[in-house]
């Protein structure tokens, strides 16, 4: 079978772990483009791997053998890349969050549906070891009926990082804390609790931060299983700390710290799985391998060939722009 042909669109800060995936996955496919507007970061992405670069983002979408692209632009660009991309008929790995809006995250789902290609989300988190661990227990029943379901994501963020143009802001990221850094654990715990049908909230701007939007959430969910928890988010808690997601059943509980997971049953038994403990809460958001993302764009690819069921599709991730609507409309 002929290698899929992809292309980069966007060479920022998440370049280099979706280019070393690619390049790991040179027997499924191939990257044949990558695109900056940026002169330097053409360069210096040009420096560092052997994907070619381009100038252009029409040598791209009016390329027919270029099977999928892979959107990794700022979140305000997304719809309008999108919508190119679905009506040149390319499927789309799109990185998060869908766009800096409800309404224009709809939009983007829809016109994927309507192209009838497929829509990926940079969620990479659902491909840690001990993500799919705690999947496995939840999908099974091992942890029985789930009363409480918690989260709390506690990273650190220093005041140059939001001294970075659009960092923060409305009109560049969406938003602050929840949409940026804590989409991935909140992506987590919806995945394997649903969404919750009731939420309250308190939002802040701490002065730690300079910034347009909130850097540290509290909220009480409450889900349609009858089941509770809280969600805990912030960038002002230094040095930063592992992301944890804490789930209560009937059966037993589980803790899913960073990339470890350990569980505890009533008949006795435990459960553990470990891996990396290099997570990007710190200084460095980027300071982990590019494991996931190599198995995020495996999958991706597996789901174009018909081999495998998309794990984050648009629709995984339209469930946590809604969460977050709901965090901050009750915060209001």
């Amino acid at each position: 079978m002929a290698k899929l042909q992809v292309a980069m669109i966007g060479l920022g800060m998440a370049a280099g772990h979706h280019a070393r995936a690619l390049l790991d996955l040179a027997d499924q496919v191939e990257c044949v483009a990558a695109y900056s507007p940026t002169a330097a970061r053409r360069e210096a992405f040009a420096a560092q791997y052997p994907i070619p670069v381009t100038d252009t983002l029409d040598a791209i979408f009016d390329d027919p053998d270029i099977d999928a692209v892979l959107i990794l632009t700022p979140p305000s660009s997304h719809l309008e890349l999108v919508e190119r991309a679905a009506t040149a008929g390319k499927h789309i790995l799109l990185e998060k969050p869908l766009d800096i809006s409800l309404q224009r995250a709809e939009a983007i789902v829809a016109a994927a549906e309507k192209a009838d290609v497929k829509l990926g989300v940079v969620l990479q988190n659902r491909f840690r070891p001990a993500a799919l661990a705690l999947d496995l227990l939840v999908v099974t029943g091992r942890l029985g009926t789930l009363v409480g379901a918690s989260a709390a994501i506690r990273n650190w963020r220093p005041q140059s990082y939001y001294d970075v143009e659009g960092r923060g802001t409305r009109a560049r990221d969406g938003g602050g804390v929840l949409l940026t850094q804590a989409i991935h654990t909140i992506d987590l715990l919806l995945s394997y609790a649903g969404a919750p049908t009731d939420v309250s909230s308190f939002v802040r701007t701490t002065p730690i931060h300079r910034m347009e939007t909130e850097d540290l959430v509290a909220a009480c969910l409450s889900f349609e299983s009858g089941a509770i928890g809280t969600l805990n988010a912030t960038t002002s808690a230094y040095p930063g700390l592992p992301d944890r997601i804490e789930l209560i059943g009937t059966q037993g509980t589980a803790t899913l710290s960073g990339d470890t997971l350990e569980a505890a049953f009533m008949d006795g038994t435990v459960a553990k799985v470990g891996g990396e403990q290099s997570i990007g809460t710190g200084v460095d958001p980027m300071a982990f391998g590019h494991e996931m993302h190599r198995a995020l764009i495996g999958n991706f690819i597996g789901s174009i060939t018909g081999e495998e069921t998309l794990r984050v599709s648009g629709h995984d991730a339209l469930q946590a722009h809604r969460f977050i609507e709901k965090i901050l409309a009750a915060s209001r």
